[in-house]
């Protein structure tokens, strides 16, 4: 989840919709889902097999190095005009970069220290509150308090709370840059033409994380590990991007936001199968609660 608006904005309040760029089509609506549910599987194992990284290099330094290579990824291919920008486009990238690189390193340090389902339930209440709040004070703050309680059933296995303060700390900043984030990208994606937003955005996270990664990952680093971040990056947040613009052109926005609601699910089956992280009944009773409350919401804003 650490990545995952760089592929989504908002607008209308509603939970996730997409990129301002991507226009949705409604042919090949089994081809969209299909990717859809790739992109978030992608995402998902691709942060619990990026456990091993954060273990050897730190939070930093493993956010540090997967923006340094997904960004170069990007800049290649996409070839931004770095100096054709107005002082606007600057001002929104530098603010979506730094967001950017914030919100992964508290991303990272929570699944260092609280199960990947339980981080990313705790991430989504970010994204879910902007949807809700776009909308006022209204029955709709209904909805992340049901996913608060959710929440609640996830930290707790029915012996002890399987959380600690630092994780759970780490976990709503990361929903507070989400929910940050949403925001920024509307604004980045409507100033620049094609990916030339998402790619000076990510630029601008990985020279933003530097300072606080390289003294962490550089003496650690191996040609092994060097190739094993860089095939990661090219896994989140590369690849989604790619499957989520082809999926929006074939699906309708309303049917994109509710399954990228399945997304804190998704991370709990990660981490039990990648990172051997059980859950019990009442936990997963939680997944489902917090993923019936952005369901609800999506589905809501997009009736509204």
């Amino acid at each position: 989840m650490d990545e995952k608006l760089i592929e989504s904005g908002t607008d209308g309040g509603a939970a996730l919709m997409p990129h301002p760029d991507v226009a949705p089509s409604s042919g090949g609506i089994v081809a969209g889902v299909v990717m859809c549910v790739l992109s978030m599987s992608s995402i998902q194992f691709g942060s619990a097999l990026s456990s091993p990284i954060i273990t050897a290099y730190g939070p930093a330094g493993a956010t540090w190095l997967r923006l340094v290579f997904a960004s170069a990824a990007l800049a290649i291919i996409v070839r931004p005009k770095i100096t054709s920008y107005s002082r606007s486009q600057w001002m929104g990238v530098l603010a979506l970069g730094t967001v950017s690189a914030l919100m992964t390193m508290s991303f990272f340090s929570a699944i260092a220290h609280i199960p990947l389902g339980l981080a990313v339930a705790i991430d989504f209440l970010g994204p879910l509150l902007v949807a809700t709040l776009g909308f006022g004070l209204s029955r709709q703050l209904l909805w992340p308090a049901f996913a608060g309680v959710g929440v609640l059933f996830l930290a707790y296995d029915g012996e002890e709370w399987v959380g600690n303060l630092p994780g759970i700390l780490y976990a709503c900043g990361a929903g507070a840059g989400w929910a940050s984030y949403i925001l920024l990208t509307k604004k980045v994606g409507n100033a620049f033409k094609g990916l030339e937003g998402l790619s000076m955005s990510l630029l601008i996270a990985a020279v933003v994380s530097t300072p606080f990664g390289l003294a962490s990952a550089a003496p650690q680093l191996t040609v092994h590990g060097i190739l094993e971040v860089a095939g990661l990056a090219l896994l989140v947040p590369l690849l989604p991007y790619v499957l989520e613009m082809v999926a929006l052109r074939r699906m309708p926005t309303s049917s994109f936001g509710i399954l990228m609601s399945l997304e804190p699910a998704i991370a709990a089956v990660a981490g039990f199968i990648i990172l051997s992280q059980p859950m019990t009944p009442s936990q997963m009773f939680g997944t489902a609660l917090v993923v019936s409350a952005s369901i609800g919401a999506t589905v809501f804003a997009t009736k509204s």
